[in-house]
């Protein structure tokens, strides 16, 4: 069976590659077209179109589109094996449905490894500077619009901001409080606070700083300016625009610890952004598995019905997949429940179609 595993194993890979090429190239037209006029008007660089850009489009589309693109694959392929009853002469050796979905199963798990490190690393990499292209030369520029922005900077340190001008980096009406036992311990008031690109510290100007002390009485502290270091950096302050995309593995749970510190708002993206890197490498081998419960059976009107069916499946699992995502991400649904709810219920169907369906 190893020639055979092999055969099925190149032929699986090569349709999936190729799948893939094709869908990246139709993408990156369709993505030119849109944006040619944005590359015009504000003068991009043709070496930066095509090296930080586009070079870093492939491998991110490559990516989304992976677990549809490994599901067609196997549909049309093993849809054509099944036309020139190769499948039936398979099978009629006495090789098991089981036994053949071994190359199968290997093939979707080189996939999904590759998937993993890619967007564990790679990508996010990728991404950095793909994202900053788009800010540079399609997006609008940005400029933070926040009022009154109450951040966590230390366990029993809470900072806050009426404004904040990220032209300059300076805030205005700026707030330092500590508090200790639910009391009120120091607070420092300042008019505004700018932020000191060469030494990467704060500045506070015009400062005012009270001390309670435990027996009622305060101690009052006036300054023209001081520095300062916080656990808070101009990047606070930038856009989010696909900012969760931007983060390797190791520095998405840095950022959600540090949101988690400061028990700040829209935490969930990022939540469901970890999950999905886990879940996706395992969503290739269940669409795998269907592909071929699908496809392996012959019909005699031809292949067209069952790749048909498999765009349909494809597209319910991709309509479900982000439907429980949104609901993740506005709090509806526990990330990891919305992230992995599809693959349960597809692994599921998987199950139910291999003992059901007839093959």
């Amino acid at each position: 069976m190893k020639i055979l595993d092999l055969y099925i194993l190149k032929k699986f890979l090569k349709t999936y590659f190729f799948a893939v090429l094709i869908i990246v190239s139709i993408i990156m037209v369709i993505d030119y077209t849109e944006k040619v006029d944005d590359f015009i008007n504000r003068k991009a660089p043709t070496k930066e179109i095509l090296f930080d850009y586009y070079l870093n489009f492939i491998p991110y589309w490559a990516n989304y589109i992976s677990p549809l693109m490994v599901f067609i694959a196997t549909v049309f392929f093993t849809a054509n094996l099944a036309a020139r009853t190769e499948i039936i002469a398979i099978l009629s050796t006495g090789v098991s449905f089981l036994r053949l979905m071994r190359p199968y199963m290997l093939g979707a798990t080189i996939v999904a490894i590759i998937t993993f490190f890619m967007v564990a690393w790679v990508i996010p990499i990728a991404n950095k500077t793909r994202i900053a292209f788009e800010r540079k030369y399609v997006k609008e520029t940005y400029y933070f619009s926040g009022r009154d922005v109450h951040i966590k900077v230390a366990p029993e340190v809470y900072s806050y901001m009426e404004t904040y001008d990220s032209n300059s980096n300076t805030g205005y009406r700026f707030t330092l409080e500590k508090i200790t036992d639910n009391t009120l311990a120091t607070k420092l008031s300042a008019d505004r606070i700018t932020w000191d690109s060469t030494r990467h510290k704060w500045t506070i100007h015009d400062y005012r700083i009270r001390t309670f002390l435990p027996d009622g009485k305060e101690k009052l502290q006036f300054g023209t300016k001081i520095d300062t270091t916080l656990n808070l950096t101009p990047k606070d302050f930038d856009s989010n625009y696909q900012l969760h995309e931007t983060f390797t593995l190791p520095e998405l749970n840095a950022h959600i610890n540090k949101l988690n510190a400061r028990g700040a708002d829209g935490i969930e993206v990022f939540i469901v952004e970890k999950y999905m890197r886990f879940a996706n490498p395992f969503a290739i081998i269940i669409l795998t598995a269907m592909g071929l419960i699908v496809s392996a059976r012959k019909a005699r009107g031809g292949v067209g019905f069952q790749i048909a069916l498999g765009f349909i499946l494809a597209f319910v699992y991709i309509m479900f997949f982000m439907m429980s995502k949104g609901m993740a991400e506005s709090g509806a649904l526990p990330p990891i429940v919305a992230v992995w709810l599809p693959n349960i219920i597809f692994g599921g169907i998987g199950v139910i179609m291999y003992y059901t369906v007839p093959r």
